[in-house]
């Protein structure tokens, strides 16, 4: 005999309740398991895809990590030393800007020229803010991730996590779906279908946008000319994990960059225009649609909220479960939805009842 709903109820909270407090006291702990957990289930797909053309698990997992390796150095030894290169460059140049922008709006504003002007005082003030605060916080962005994820956690702990999650992944399914209660198995596995199909939608298609859309802009800021549109390139593509963010913070900074290195050449700045607006094109008619899709189900403001609450309350692991618990929230929350749509409480009376609209004059 099934338990009563509130005793289900009451355990299951008390099971979710334990899970959190354990993240909370054990989030740094936790992190690297957390970052190999989401590898292994983004690159699942690419093992199944591999089994089918006729290698076993383990010959799959041992070359999805040979060239995951090979990425990883090639991004060591090639991307990141530019990519940190340009952003120090950029911060050092933030008072050149400030003053050019000074210059230009005191040119096009003679009531700038006042030294009261609070205007004045505001720009002359940005370059030498953003030059200090913006050296600080790189050092301090570089400096927690490096004690969150230190050299250790790169060379071992995470590489080795994924490549067992990745080796054992359906074993480890099938073993979670026999521990399912029995009466509810049918229900359980339908939701936890619609929960993997939005994370896969979301976040493997999201993630995918983002290296894609994040490579454009890079590459073809470089060869516009630019000479931070590496940095730009980035930013632009790891914000496009927001729709529509990424691409108007990237552009922003873009043409503002443009219009300082190339003002009175229109028509480089046209380019880095027209690179944007070709990018926005892909993004939200050919990339979005094609590997992320409209029916996901896990809006931006709902994600947004997710990453805020759990960030604050979990520090970087709730941040990393944020998105898993807000989809698995968000499909939760429809089947209770359609549960009540279904029930005499909404519908009011009882379904044999309920009149026919031809019944209906």
């Amino acid at each position: 005999m099934a338990l009563p709903m509130t005793q289900q109820a009451k355990y299951w909270g008390i099971a979710a309740a334990v899970f959190l407090l354990l993240v909370w006291l054990m989030g740094n702990v936790l992190v690297p398991f957390l970052v190999g957990g989401a590898i292994a289930y983004f690159l699942d797909p690419v093992a199944d895809r591999l089994e089918r053309l006729g290698l076993s698990r383990a010959a799959a997992t041992a070359v999805i990590t040979l060239v995951m390796f090979l990425v990883v150095v090639l991004l060591v030894l090639a991307v990141i030393p530019t990519l940190i290169q340009q952003t120090v460059a950029l911060v050092n140049a933030a008072p050149d800007i400030a003053r050019n922008l000074q210059t230009f709006l005191t040119e096009r504003f003679p009531d700038l020229t006042d030294e009261t002007s609070i205007m004045r005082t505001t720009l002359a003030d940005i370059g030498a803010f953003i030059q200090s605060r913006g050296a600080d916080l790189a050092q301090g962005v570089v400096s927690s991730a490096m004690s969150i994820l230190s050299a250790l956690v790169f060379i071992v702990v995470v590489p080795v996590v994924a490549f067992y999650l990745l080796l054992d992944w359906d074993k480890m399914v099938a073993r979670v779906d026999a521990m399912i209660p029995r009466d509810h198995v049918t229900t359980v596995r339908r939701l936890a279908r619609d929960i993997d199909a939005v994370l896969a939608g979301f976040v493997r298609g999201q993630l995918t946008v983002c290296l894609i859309v994040g490579a454009y802009y890079s590459v073809t800021l470089m060869l516009a000319g630019l000479q931070f549109g590496l940095v730009v390139g980035a930013i632009a593509g790891a914000v496009s994990f927001i729709p529509y963010v990424g691409a108007i913070i990237g552009g922003v900074l873009a043409i503002g960059l443009a219009l300082f290195q190339f003002w009175g050449d229109w028509f480089s700045i046209g380019i880095v225009v027209g690179i944007f607006i070709l990018g926005q094109f892909m993004e939200g008619n050919i990339l979005t649609p094609k590997l992320v899709g409209s029916s996901v189900g896990l809006h931006p403001v709902w994600l947004l909220l997710a990453l805020s609450t759990f960030g604050a309350l979990l520090g970087f692991a709730g941040m990393l479960i944020a998105v898993p618990v807000a989809a698995a929230l968000g499909v939760l929350a429809r089947f209770a939805i359609g549960q009540y749509q279904g029930s005499l409480l909404y519908r009011g009376l009882d379904p044999v009842q309920v009149p026919r609209d031809e019944d209906v004059v």
